[in-house]
């Protein structure tokens, strides 16, 4: 699957799951009833998501809106480059090393929580 096809977690989280254990315990007719029943099933492994098992009318639905959509890929690229591009342009404003300064003359405030990244 490419990077366009990636979904979130939140999106493999709520798919139809079964432990790694019912394919041993269950044979894989077991569990191919259930992906006959959902079109998909998540397997997990103590309970952390290990697979996905697609239907082959899952499978194909993904290959057909993968190739309905071939443009995808390059427009998150071009998003990141253009999100990268204005970031570091601000490097180059005149008063960057003033702004840098200033930051970093700062204390730090983290009112004992650890923060990261732009939303914290």
């Amino acid at each position: 699957m490419t990077a366009a096809l990636a979904l979130p977690l939140s999106a493999v989280q709520s798919l139809p799951r079964t432990p790694a254990s019912d394919v041993k315990k269950l044979g894989w007719r077991g569990v191919m009833r259930t992906v006959g029943r959902e079109g998909r099933v998540l397997v997990t492994n103590h309970d952390q998501p290990e697979a996905v098992i697609l239907s082959t009318d899952e499978y194909q639905r993904l290959v057909q809106a993968a190739a309905a959509n071939p443009g995808r890929e390059g427009d998150a690229l071009a998003t990141l480059r253009r999100q990268f591009d204005e970031r570091l342009a601000t490097l180059a404003a005149p008063d960057a090393g003033a702004r840098l300064r200033g930051v970093f003359g700062q204390a730090p405030t983290l009112d004992g929580q650890v923060r990261a990244g732009q939303t914290h």
